[in-house]
């Protein structure tokens, strides 16, 4: 079967993927969910793709799907780079350009025009406080909810200076993932971004941004249909 390996996004750690890997490990599959140094304020992307990369050092004789969740995008296509992957997924994702720091992206993106515009389209106030349980937390379950704060992790600002270099995305098969009701990076923003610069038609998930979280038995069924994919002969 296949090796996934699961990055977490901002302020998380491996227990983000808990309720996925299950799923996927069912099928057959071995799971790599490394805790990158999230609160490190001496790592940056650089230092976050060297501890994903030896996560998987050992992992041979079978495909590398590497799937990175939100900011885990940059790290994903990193890795990608440096250890033999047979694909790429990438969920709810900043999809990093070449030479574009983690800090460089909302701007790039106009991802902050597009959560407010979304708040608005919801009957939410754009202008309100953040707020973690309503911008990420609002469709996972309460029992879920309440376990997720002995896991939030503080983010250190370091990635955000740091970059993706590219020149060009990878060869490797690439599929994306956006969240139908994704208050942080809206379902219109995402397939802008996925369609620009990668070429891609995400596909879509009805959840909220946490979706490993929120509709774990849908994405890993994602995950599970890419890997299929890989088994399959050349048409």
């Amino acid at each position: 079967m296949n090796t996934f390996l699961l990055l977490p996004g901002a302020g998380s750690d491996s227990w983000y993927w808990h309720r996925v890997a299950p799923l996927l490990e069912a099928a057959g599959n071995s799971v790599v969910a490394p805790d990158l140094p999230v609160d490190d304020d001496s790592a940056g992307f650089p230092e976050y793709t060297d501890v994903a990369a030896r996560a998987v050092a050992d992992v041979s004789g079978r495909p590398l799907i590497i799937v990175g969740q939100s900011m885990g995008a940059f790290t994903a296509v990193m890795t990608a780079e440096r250890v033999p992957t047979s694909m790429l997924v990438l969920v709810g994702a900043m999809i990093p350009a070449p030479g574009e720091t983690g800090g460089a992206w909302w701007g790039n993106t106009g991802q902050e025009a597009a959560q407010k515009a979304y708040a608005v389209e919801e009957g939410r106030n754009p202008e309100a406080a953040f707020d973690p349980f309503e911008l990420f937390l609002h469709d996972v379950p309460p029992d879920v909810v309440e376990a997720s704060a002995e896991h939030v992790r503080n983010q250190s600002e370091t990635p955000f200076t740091t970059a993706w270099m590219g020149p060009e995305w990878p060869s490797i098969p690439t599929k994306v993932i956006a969240a139908r009701y994704d208050r942080l990076f809206p379902l219109p923003f995402m397939q802008k971004i996925s369609r620009d610069r990668l070429g891609i038609e995400p596909e879509i998930i009805d959840s909220g941004h946490l979706s490993a979280l929120a509709k774990p038995h849908d994405l890993a069924a994602r995950l599970l249909s890419y890997a299929s994919e890989l088994d399959s002969p050349p048409r």
